[in-house]
Formats: C-alpha cells, structure tokens, sequence
C-alpha cells in the first residue's frame, strides 16, 4: 500500500519538526513511508533549497498549487498564524487532510468557521499540533488520573512560562499585532496548557481572567511600535466537573524555558508534571510521605517504540513522531485521538475567553455558528 502524499507549507521550527515526524513516522511505527511531495516557503530558491534537504520531491511558492496538487493526500500548515484560516480552509475544500500547527485561528469567529466547515467534510481528518499531549509521561498521567490513582480531581494548577520575549530591547515583531499574532502569550503558550487541562480535568465551565502588556513598546525599523495583545496572563477556573483550577501564562518570565508545569491534586493523591523535567512524574498517594519519582520507560504509551531501555529520556521531536502516526491512523479509519478542529474550538474558547475577561467570569458556551 502507497503511503499518504503529503505538502509542508512553512519550514520555520515546527516546519522543520513536521518534517522529521515524516520522515521518521514509518522506521518508528511501521508502515507505509509517506511520500514527501511538495514543499511551500518563499522565496521560491528557498523553497528548492530545503525541499531538497527535508527530502521532498518537488517545491512551489505558491501554495494554492500546493492544496490543489492531486498528488497531495495531506497538507501540514506551519505558516505564521494569519494564514491559517486561509490555508486549512482550501486545503479542506480541496479535499485534502490537514494537520495544522496551534494556535487554530487569529479569531475565535475564524477558529468557529473553520470547525463549521470541517464538520461539512467528515472525510477529511483535521488535527492541530499539540504535541505536548504525546508525550508518554503524559499519556501516562492522563491514564492514571482517569482510573482514579488520585481519587477525584478537584483542583488544578497550571503554569506556562517562558522568557523569549523577557529582553525589553527585543525588537518588535508580528507575532505582537492582532492581525498577524491573534492573542499574545495565550495563543503561543497558554493554549498547550489548555489542552492539557481539559485532558486531565474535563471541560471548562467558566473562567475570570486578567491579562497584562509588560512592554508596552518596542522598537522596529520604523520607529517604536505598540505591542498589541498579551505578554501573560492569569486565571480562576470552574470545570463542569465542579472542581476549580488557577491557570498563568508568560512570554516574559525571566529564566523561564518551557516551563509547562501542572499539579492535579485528588481526594486522594496528588500528581505533578513538568515539561522542563518531561521524562518524569511526581505522584503522591494518601497515607505516603512523599512523592514518589517515576521516570519514563518502555511500560509507558509509545516510549518502546524509539527505545527499549527504561530511562533514556523522550524529546519534544519524539512526541511530533507520535502525533503523526495517529493523523495516519485517523486518515486510515481509526477513532481519531484529536485535538481535531471541534476539539480545538474547544481550546479557542476558552483562551478567547481568559483574553476578554478583565477581571469578570465569562462562561464557556458549546455551540458554534455556521460557516457563510
């Protein structure tokens, strides 16, 4: 059996991470090697040049020819954030899959259409690019917590801290507007610590939020440019389960690298991950003393598949491996593992909602309008 056709629009960090996953995803897995068809990025030398580094058969800078290319099954979408309606929406129409990097949209109306129009095209399989769910760690906690090792979950505390725009100096950049950014540290981090909440603890109910622009200013080649959307923001959270939670998020934490960092605390037990430390996790159960260290190794979800030795430690491209082979999976018939698009809107929801708060609950509505 041939494997999928697959066109990479974007080369930039997660471009390059799309490429790796397939490449790699059949020498891990098993299967049919994908084939590496199309590549999009402009200039169109830049595009020849790393076509024929990432190993992909021919190249454009044009990537409405790329969604519409017959020899194209799937689309991965690493573009900057204003184009990603554009790009999912035609590669929908065209019939094609489409894996797409976070943040889903720069709007939650934008986010709402796409979710509409991917439900009107059930045979093709959406998927958004939250890789930190793949991580066995985390598979393992989720499972854990499930069962019911912690007893019931009634508290969560979520951190998503990093510190690439700490420097004030840093110059101005798009990812700072509404109309190429969206949402600020909510779209770039916080929404990978949604994805993970609602995971362990369910749906969000309600949420009351602040947000705050710590540099308000920053400079570009025309002169001092206003920073548009959020630098961090903060959070109280009620899960329809009943159980409360606190969320933060920052770009500008101060020595901060990937600081995703969660507790759920349970009726009986506790559990802690975090993603600086991820082939680990720290659990405690009633009557311990302690916590107890348990590291990553091959009894945990999709860790034997790259290594057989209990300890050698997962990474971030790993979990990009993993999330490709269950796009291939949902594509050859298998129950999706998500997020897709609907799932998605889900995490759009609830970060648009933290973003409008200032300061007032705002509850989480389930219904999405209908595409024009």
């Amino acid at each position: 059996m041939a494997g999928l056709g697959v066109a990479l629009i974007g080369t930039g960090f997660m471009g390059k991470c799309h490429a790796m996953a397939w490449r790699n995803v059949a020498t891990v897995f098993g299967g049919a090697p994908a084939r590496l068809e199309m590549l999009c990025d402009t200039p169109k030398d830049r595009a020849a040049a790393l076509a024929s580094r990432f190993g992909f058969a021919r190249s454009s800078e044009d990537w409405q020819t790329v969604v519409q290319d017959p020899s194209v099954d799937v689309v991965s979408i690493t573009t900057p954030n204003a184009l990603h309606r554009r790009m999912a929406e035609a590669a929908l129409r065209a019939g094609k899959h489409v894996w797409l990097e976070k943040p889903m949209a720069l709007t939650l109306a934008d986010a709402e259409a796409m979710a509409a129009l991917a439900a009107r095209h059930p045979a093709q399989v959406t998927m958004l690019g939250y890789n930190y769910l793949r991580s066995p760690a985390f598979q393992a906690a989720a499972k854990m917590i499930a069962e019911g090792t912690i007893g019931r979950p009634h508290a969560f505390r979520g951190v998503y801290d990093e510190d690439y725009s700490a420097d004030p100096t840093l110059p101005w950049t798009w990812r700072m507007t509404k109309a190429e950014g969206g949402l600020g540290a909510l779209g770039d981090l916080g929404c990978h610590l949604v994805s993970q909440m609602v995971t362990l603890m369910g749906p969000v109910a309600e949420v009351t939020a602040l947000t705050q622009v710590t540099v308000p200013e920053r400079l570009s080649p025309d002169g001092p440019r206003a920073v548009e959307n959020e630098d961090s923001a903060f959070a109280l959270v009620r899960f329809v389960s009943g159980a409360l939670g606190s969320f933060a998020t920052s770009r500008v934490a101060q020595g901060r690298k990937c600081r995703l960092q969660w507790e759920v605390q349970g009726s009986d037990g506790t559990m802690v991950f975090d993603q600086e430390s991820m082939n680990e996790l720290l659990i405690h159960r009633r009557g311990e003393a302690g916590f107890t260290r348990h590291l990553t190794g091959p009894e945990q979800p999709d860790f034997a598949a790259f290594c057989p030795a209990p300890g050698h430690n997962f990474g971030f491209n790993e979990q990009k491996v993993v999330e490709c082979r269950d796009l291939i999976a949902a594509i050859g018939g298998a129950p999706s593992r998500g997020p897709d698009f609907a799932q998605g809107l889900a995490i759009e929801r609830v970060i648009h909602a933290m973003a409008t708060s200032d300061g007032q609950p705002v509850c989480i509505r389930e219904t999405a309008h209908e595409d024009a």
